[in-house]
């Protein structure tokens, strides 16, 4: 267990899953392509990339090299327990 004053303050274990339907990879049509990770962030982080997520319109498209259509995509930002 942690005290939340203990080193990283903020921070969380956090899997973040990322589909995408319908999509164009330098020139290739792909169905679907699903994308999980998980790494530790700051809560501020989780609210910056919500955010942009939200509000962006080619945000996958600007940060993905060969991707150049989207056509349907989720992202989903869920809370890991700490092992």
């Amino acid at each position: 267990m942690r005290c939340a004053d203990e080193g990283r303050q903020g921070n969380m274990k956090v899997k973040f899953t990322l589909t995408m339907d319908n999509v164009m990879v330098d020139g290739r049509q792909i169905d679907t392509v699903i994308l999980d990770w998980m790494t530790e962030v700051d809560s501020n982080e989780v609210l910056a990339i919500s955010h942009q997520w939200m509000t962006s319109q080619n945000f996958l498209t600007q940060r993905m090299t060969g991707l150049s259509r989207v056509g349907e995509s989720s992202l989903t930002i869920e809370p890991i327990e700490d092992f």
